[in-house]
């Protein structure tokens, strides 16, 4: 075990983003203290993406507990939450689900299609299962909150704006954004962004410029808001991301392989595999905070429609040039009601997805990346009540019932010669079932179960993707649903400036759908049997002065599951890692600066497919790695405020286990803020 561990848990741990807000909407669809949870909680806000230097929103969880953030290039980035990633953690935004049907098996790279800059305050509730938001909720359900217009808090007419520049060394990079609020108090608001990246290729201390990791991007956002009276309120949002030509450095000639002691990397081999995505989300939503009827106190209703565009384009080094195209449209309604102590609704979610496939220019049918003319249906009933047994127990008790239908057209197996259609359709009813205890004003004691249901989606079904070093993956129409049952023990002590939170999971997993090496010597989707995961996160912060404060945090996870009778390590398990951080803050408050260190162990705990995926994860593990970070601000002036970053202050070459590239070397960031 790396030597500087016994530094982290001797204080144990952190709330990564230090100072916790107080409230927190996410946990129950409604707003509560975070700190009277029975969940496991992180909330990051726009604050705490500035001052820790998150250019996007997967890097924004670098620094927290039960967290690895892989990473195929700096434009891609997958969380996995608890030993789970994409599909198996649900991404809301404003609420609104942006899974679909389409998302790929492993790490994918759909939550860098929500800029960084355009956000208000990301809340992270881990291992919470289906009940209120439905299938993918496992190892995670984020929800990302977009800038409000705040017309509420205003008085007549209002204008607000800002201008935003950054700049990185290591990657000579720059990002700009611009916004721009109007509004009447109390009446209505609009506001306006417009966000652009031009990210240059990073430098690695062992290997130099990383050619094809930069990429370009663009987006912008627009919100209004009117007041129907004091407690109805519309809202209007649509958001636009646009990225073009993101390489896949690590399985290109770009790629020349990385050796550290006894571990390394192969080479890549393709000349070429860049993606191109875009991603909209349009909404309408109406919510009444204050009922007129008895028996209902508040509701909310949102219609939704979403477009995405993914395509991928490879040429293999025999010079063979794949293309491969998905187009999703996705309509949304939800509806959310609070009753008393009782939270229900509904939700609906369709999905028309159409897919293209070409070789070396002509279009090849069985080249498709999911089935042509296919739609995926879910629909979701929930009710979660909050009661409490007294003064010290207060608990949560829910429950959901999902129906879930495929129906494709257009499918092309590996041998057909002609397109096949097929459907399928799964329910489930799930439950969770959550307390807590407050044995003193100090001490609480938290926990419960929560059971996760994942029907399978188009990809499962008929995907044939690129995997693992120029494997292709495909899928198979007869699957059954995952379920997961996670259960959860917890305890949180805050005195006097100390918080101090340990937690401890275990995920038990029936059916979970994994890929195989099959006989042809690719990869075929099947459902594996009996596995688990398990591990344990500390954190804590402690405010030993009126101007300084110590932080840390440590996770640690193991799994296994088994898969035609072999059992297996499960993919991609983060190693014990953690982080301490000491800050100390003007009295005034007008600038401060902070000292991190991160670091993590040796992980050479692979699966067969981990072992086999060598451009990303080196022969004989990942090694272990510590780095040392300062972070300062200055508010200058009311209007004026700067942001400072030294990130990898001794210029350590390494990679955060499972990515594609190593992690940038020796950076300084510079970001000023101008709002009037």
């Amino acid at each position: 075990m790396h030597k500087f561990f016994p530094l982290i848990l001797s204080p144990l741990s952190l709330l990564s983003q230090e100072t916790l807000p107080e409230l927190v909407i996410t946990a129950n669809r409604i707003s509560e203290n975070v700190r009277e949870l029975p969940y496991t909680t992180e909330v990051l806000r726009a604050e705490d993406l500035l001052e820790n230097a998150s250019r996007t929103l997967p890097q924004a969880f670098l620094n927290t507990p039960g967290v690895l953030v892989q990473q195929t290039t700096p434009a891609q980035g997958s969380p996995f939450i608890r030993g789970f990633t994409g599909r198996q953690n649900l991404l809301l935004q404003d609420g609104i689900r942006l899974n679909n049907s389409t998302w790929r098996n492993g790490p994918v790279q759909y939550w860098n299609t929500l800029d960084s800059q355009a956000i208000s305050r990301v809340e992270l509730i881990k291992s919470q299962g289906s009940v209120l938001y439905g299938s993918d909720a496992i190892g995670g359900t984020v929800n990302v909150l977009s800038k409000p217009t705040d017309f509420r808090e205003k008085e007549g007419l209002f204008s607000r704006d800002s201008t935003y520049y950054r700049f990185d060394t290591n990657s000579e990079s720059h990002l700009a954004r611009r916004e721009r609020s109007i509004g009447v108090g109390g009446l209505w608001g609009f506001t306006a962004g417009i966000s652009l990246k031009d990210i240059g290729d990073i430098r690695d201390p062992a290997l130099g410029r990383l050619n094809g990791t930069g990429f370009r991007e663009y987006s912008y956002d627009l919100k209004f808001q009117y007041a129907f009276s004091e407690t109805r309120t519309l809202t209007l949002a649509h958001n636009f991301l646009d990225q073009d030509g993101i390489s896949r450095f690590h399985s290109t000639i770009n790629n020349p392989g990385w050796t550290r002691g006894r571990s390394f990397t192969t080479p890549g081999t393709d000349l070429v595999r860049d993606l191109d995505q875009e991603r909209s989300l349009s909404y309408l939503r109406i919510e009444d905070s204050s009922s007129n009827l008895s028996w209902l106190d508040s509701w909310q209703s949102t219609l939704s429609f979403q477009k995405s565009q993914d395509s991928e384009f490879r040429v293999r080094a025999s010079g063979r040039a794949d293309e491969r195209i998905i187009d999703v449209d996705t309509y949304g309604l939800t509806l959310q009601a609070q009753s008393g102590n009782l939270t229900w609704g509904a939700d609906y979610y369709h999905d028309e997805v159409s897919s293209a496939g070409f070789r070396n220019g002509i279009a090849l049918p069985s080249n498709r990346p999911v089935a042509d003319d296919a739609t995926y249906d879910s629909l979701g009933i929930f009710a979660n009540y909050a009661g409490s047994l007294g003064d010290r127990i207060t608990y949560n008790i829910g429950a959901r019932y999902t129906y879930s239908a495929a129906d494709w057209d257009g499918f092309r197996p590996d041998g057909a010669t002609t397109d096949q259609s097929g459907n399928a359709s799964w329910d489930n009813l799930s439950f969770t079932l959550r307390g807590q205890y407050q044995l003193n004003d100090q001490w609480t004691i938290f926990g419960g179960a929560s059971q996760a249901f994942r029907a399978p989606n188009l990809d499962d079904l008929t995907g044939r993707q690129f995997a693992l070093n120029g494997l292709d993956s495909n899928g198979s129409p007869d699957l059954d649903p995952e379920t997961y049952l996670t259960s959860e023990l917890g305890t949180r002590f805050n005195y006097r400036g100390l918080f101090f939170q340990l937690s401890a999971y275990h995920t038990l997993i029936d059916d979970g759908i994994v890929r195989i090496i099959n006989n042809s010597g690719g990869l075929s989707t099947t459902n594996g049997s009996d596995g688990y995961l398990y591990g344990f996160e500390a954190q804590a912060t402690w405010d030993f002065h009126p101007n300084w404060q110590l932080s840390a945090h440590a996770s640690w996870q193991d799994g296994r599951q088994r898969t035609n009778g072999v059992k297996d390590t499960i993919r991609r398990l983060h190693p014990l890692n953690g982080a301490i951080t000491l800050k100390w803050t003007e009295p005034k408050k007008r600038y401060w600066i902070s000292g991190r260190i991160q670091a993590a162990d040796r992980q050479d705990n692979l699966s067969a497919l981990d072992a086999l995926d060598t451009q990303r994860i080196p022969v004989n593990g990942t090694p272990g790695y510590i780095t040392a970070s300062i972070y300062a601000a200055w508010q200058v002036s009311d209007a004026l405020a700067l942001n400072f970053a030294f990130e990898n202050l001794t210029d350590e070459d390494y990679r955060i286990h499972g990515s594609g590239q190593n992690q940038p070397g020796r950076n300084a960031t510079l970001s000023v803020k101008y709002e009037w």
